[in-house]
């Protein structure tokens, strides 16, 4: 089995480079949904407001776009974490009431807005999962490696 040391552990990083994209999975669904609802926003404000996509990165104007939408993103963050009324580390007293839905909601928000981010610099579900695999191995090897 790939990553077998001999003394039976499997190197968690080589399985994950086996790791195959269905045909149709929920990640091409949510960005699925994404598209139709850009298209939504599209029509109803029409193509200055909602440029057809990908966009062309090397221009100033798609830049400040994509800019927007990671503000957007970002801010979407900021109220997702409003909710975590026992984050300040000189509170002295615990809230135990929890608003998980709305905290859930703001950050669905900021993924929403993340995947029009990456919708418009032209990125697929494929791509996004390659690079994702790609990535955590990265970031694995790091902390496995005394980084």
């Amino acid at each position: 089995m790939a990553g077998d040391d001999g003394k039976g552990d499997i190197d968690p990083l080589d399985e994950r480079l086996e790791v195959s994209v269905d045909t149709h999975d929920k990640l091409d669904e949510v960005f699925r949904m994404q598209e139709a609802f850009m298209h939504v926003l599209q029509k109803r404000d029409g193509t200055d407001v909602m440029p057809a996509w990908p966009v062309d990165l090397t221009k100033k104007s798609s830049q400040q776009l994509c800019k927007s939408l990671a503000f957007d993103s970002m801010g979407e963050l900021f109220e997702a974490v409003q909710h975590l009324k026992n984050s300040k580390p000189h509170r002295k007293t615990e809230i135990k009431e929890f608003d998980r839905e709305s905290f859930k909601e703001e950050l669905i928000d900021a993924f929403k807005y993340f995947l029009e981010l990456l919708i418009f610099a032209g990125v697929t579900p494929t791509e996004f999962f390659e690079a994702y695999v790609k990535k955590d191995a990265v970031i694995h090897k790091r902390v496995t490696g005394g980084y």
